[in-house]
């Protein structure tokens, strides 16, 4: 008997996904629960696992296709009776209804894209189902368009000394989220230093005492002082609208993790409610299941507030784009050793610099500058040892 394998509802708004990488060749042996096809929304990338056991009989929709929710993608033979699977990975996926006609043959976040950028739909080829356009080839277009801008003498093909490297549906989701960022907020940053040495002494008793200093990292003191920062100047936990500013009532702090391929925001959510051994879990567990491509879609939705860590390679500054809709990110710096003056003498210590990146149309100078003075002091005076 044969078990479909539809595409699944990743997320309350998501409409459509593309088909990364089949783990599985057709014919080959499967068992339930193992992973058999990588799929990639704009909102996260992961695993799709097998509802049943049995051999890959037919693949429908190949590798690099985008297709909407519901769409049939694969079917496998198992000794299972014949069924079409509506849950996979955890997720319920809703009857792929019939492709309608005329502009509403196009999804809204298709329709935005193309307006945002001049496109006129009727023009572009679509690799959907029955000739649907979708996100990529808006993307598509979008690439090949900026490209034409170059030197008339470039062409699409690399010459020798040159090697292409097709974009990946991740790398073309940054691009354009990154560019509609900047398009959006009225960027600007400032720039804080901090001195960590009071957090860098507890780091060092924690692990004389108990051997965990060594795991506990910056972030999660960062993250403690920010989220207290937050409550003192709540406006930076907010979005835009059409209506006003709104803002958020609980704090979810989303981290920039780096992928191989790319970024991905995980939220810890109500990161205010937790210590700092507990984030620290939080942190290493949204991390590593996001390079093995296995977070949820609601783990990286929801966010009010991001941090990113730039400075694991030394980096001392940065000016971060701000992830929509939120209005505000903080960079950290590489904490390192420096020369300071303290108390008009000469002194050693583990400094760090920290830049917020904050929406003008949202919060003025002052404002940003008042909340990042509330993070300096919580990391330099807080009592850590209340907040293990």
């Amino acid at each position: 008997m044969a078990t479909d394998i539809i595409m699944p509802q990743l997320g309350e708004s998501i409409a459509e996904g593309t088909v990364v990488k089949w783990l599985i060749s057709v014919g080959g042996m499967i068992q339930k629960d193992e992973s058999l096809l990588e799929v990639e929304t704009e909102k996260v990338t992961l695993e799709i696992p097998s509802p049943a056991t049995g051999s890959l009989n037919e693949i429908i929709v190949h590798e690099g296709q985008t297709v909407p929710v519901g769409t049939l993608l694969a079917r496998i033979d198992s000794a299972a009776p014949s069924e079409v699977v509506n849950r996979v990975g955890g997720v319920v996926v809703r009857p792929m209804e019939p492709i309608p006609t005329g502009d509403q043959h196009h999804s809204p976040a298709v329709r935005q894209l193309a307006k945002e950028h001049g496109i006129e739909l009727s023009q572009v080829k679509g690799t959907g189902v029955g000739g649907r356009v979708t996100k990529k080839d808006v993307l598509d277009v979008i690439a090949h368009s900026g490209s034409q801008t170059n030197i008339a003498a470039r062409t699409s093909e690399p010459s020798m000394g040159e090697e292409l490297f097709p974009f990946t549906q991740m790398r073309k989701t940054i691009a354009d989220r990154m560019v509609r960022s900047k398009q959006t907020s009225a960027h600007v940053t400032t720039v804080f230093e901090a001195n960590f040495s009071s957090i860098a002494k507890f780091r060092e008793a924690l692990r004389q005492d108990s051997g965990q200093g060594c795991s506990l990292t910056y972030l999660p003191f960062v993250i403690r002082a920010v989220t207290k920062a937050i409550r003192d100047v709540s406006i930076v936990n907010s979005s835009w609208s059409g209506q006003g500013i709104v803002v958020k009532k609980d704090i979810h702090i989303g981290i920039a993790t780096a992928l191989d391929d790319g970024l991905l925001v995980p939220v810890v959510r109500y990161a205010d409610r937790k210590g700092l051994t507990q984030l620290a879990k939080e942190i290493a567990d949204l991390a590593e299941r996001a390079r093995s491509k296995k977070l949820s879609p609601e783990e990286v939705q929801g966010g009010t507030f991001t941090i990113t860590n730039h400075g694991g390679f030394g980096s001392l500054f940065s000016a971060p784009i701000i992830h929509q809709p939120q209005i505000a990110i903080l960079g950290i710096g590489a904490i390192q050793k420096r020369a300071v003056v303290i108390d008009d003498a000469i002194a050693i210590r583990p400094m760090g610099y920290l830049s917020l990146s904050f929406d003008h149309r949202v919060i003025d100078g002052a404002t940003a500058d008042q909340f990042m003075a509330k993070v300096k002091h919580y990391l330099e005076h807080s009592h850590w040892e209340q907040i293990l």
